[in-house]
């Protein structure tokens, strides 16, 4: 680095301390994120990991006050439709599952720590007890945004039907009945249909959602919950079908086709019941700032926070996450244990070194102040998902990111520590893994 870039970097680090709102951990901490929200209708939080407690737990603190304070009427979530819907219907005081708990228990596929953890459960309880104070059908709604539950919502589209149309259901089995060959796993599916080892459902489920729509729209105002429910899970069988088609295709667009179902089942979401819905999501920030200003957009990847400011605008904030060191929960690849691991110091160059320069334990940024120009500048960005590969991490975990037009505001936590799953493991309760030793392990 020259004498002027760090000259440079001292300026945009005091710069930074200047107008950073510090987080102590009083009931004020996020008065001015939600000043900043002021009439906005939908907010996007993001996390920068899948696995880190104060991620979650801010989290839940800022959306119980965008709740009680801004009148927001759903959470929306990077999870499968039908699992989130169990959620969903316990707390709106369903009696079906006994404690929040059970009510967790859909989320069975990996990584289950992401949804079932003490974090979250804390806050389905929280929003129960609150739907259970409000008038009417007033209640807080939990949903999911993600596509992976192909299997799991053709059962449940089956189901409705079955109850409420049995001409219909028998329609609806044999338009799915050709991913019978194919068992519990959509990809051997997705491999079969991309090659033409077998033919494509693709007609199959598109008619199936077109009409189901048709009955929807037929219902009109008095589509009951059922329908809607139904109706959004032939929506996620469509795209999913079309996603693990993709797959074989290439990242970009398997990536950009999932994050357009987010975007649907949002603005289904934000148009059901009597169209007035405030939602709050919660993603990875990956998936929440925009793309045009990372790495993802320039190689062609969209993502929901994109999609979000171009068609909501002012109505829309962003929040992202950063962390400079600590500790995560993650696995070593997919499909592993969850791990208890060493989240190493940030790179220099990077966001997170900077901000650790600041020398603030916590605090959060407006972006679009003046005196943070700087930080448009691009820089490295790290995104640990439900893996994280320390050896690798370089490659691995970092991207370039134009700060300011990736989020409207930035809450940066110094030091933190993994989410502690529900089912943590014997390799969890290991304990964190032993700093990394280069290159002799001495």
């Amino acid at each position: 680095m020259t004498r002027r870039d760090a000259s440079t970097e001292v300026e945009l680090v005091e710069a930074v301390r200047t107008v950073a709102h510090p987080l102590t951990g009083t009931p004020h901490d996020h008065d001015a994120l939600l000043e900043r929200i002021g009439d906005a209708r939908v907010v996007l939080i993001g996390e920068a990991s899948h696995g880190t407690h104060e991620f979650y737990a801010m989290r839940a603190e800022i959306t119980r006050r965008l709740i009680e304070e801004k009148g927001f009427t759903a959470v929306a979530v990077e999870a499968d439709w039908p699992d989130a819907y169990r959620v969903n219907r316990y707390v709106r005081d369903d009696e079906h599952d006994a404690d929040a708990n059970a009510a967790l228990g859909g989320f069975e596929r990996f990584p289950t720590w992401m949804w079932r953890n003490t974090e979250v459960l804390a806050f389905v309880d929280w929003l129960r007890a609150h739907n259970r104070g409000c008038a009417g059908n007033a209640g807080v709604g939990f949903y999911g945004l993600d596509l992976y539950s192909l299997h799991s919502s053709v059962a449940a589209v089956l189901d409705y039907l079955q109850d409420t149309d049995p001409d219909a259901a028998r329609r609806a089995r044999d338009r799915y009945s050709c991913f019978e060959h194919f068992g519990e796993d959509p990809q051997a599916y997705g491999y079969a249909a991309s090659f033409g080892l077998s033919e494509s459902c693709e007609d199959g489920v598109i008619e199936q959602l077109e009409e189901l729509s048709r009955r929807a729209a037929r219902a009109g105002g008095d589509r009951d919950e059922d329908l809607f429910f139904a109706e959004q899970n032939a929506r996620l069988v469509a795209n999913a079908e079309a996603y693990y088609r993709s797959m074989f295709r290439g990242r970009n667009e398997s990536w950009n086709l999932r994050d357009t179902h987010m975007m649907e089942t949002l603005q289904a979401l934000m148009q059901h019941g009597d169209g007035g819905a405030k939602i709050v999501v919660w993603a990875h920030n990956s998936h929440l700032g925009d793309a045009r200003a990372t790495e993802m957009g320039a190689r062609g990847e969209l993502n929901l926070g994109e999609l979000v400011r171009t068609h909501y605008g002012d109505a829309a904030v962003l929040v992202g996450f950063s962390t400079y060191r600590g500790s995560v929960t993650a696995a070593d690849d997919w499909g592993d244990p969850a791990h208890h691991k060493r989240v190493r110091p940030g790179l220099p160059g990077s966001y997170e070194a900077l901000f650790h320069e600041v020398g603030l334990p916590a605090f959060a940024l407006r972006l679009d102040d003046p005196a943070l120009t700087g930080l448009a500048t691009p820089r490295l960005q790290r995104a640990i998902g439900v893996i994280y590969r320390p050896q690798t991490e370089r490659m691995s975990h970092y991207f370039h990111t134009q700060l300011t037009k990736q989020f409207d505001w930035m809450i940066h936590l110094d030091e933190t520590r993994a989410l502690e799953p529900l089912e943590p493991g014997a390799r969890w309760h290991a304990g964190e893994e032993p700093p990394d030793t280069f290159p002799s392990g001495f």
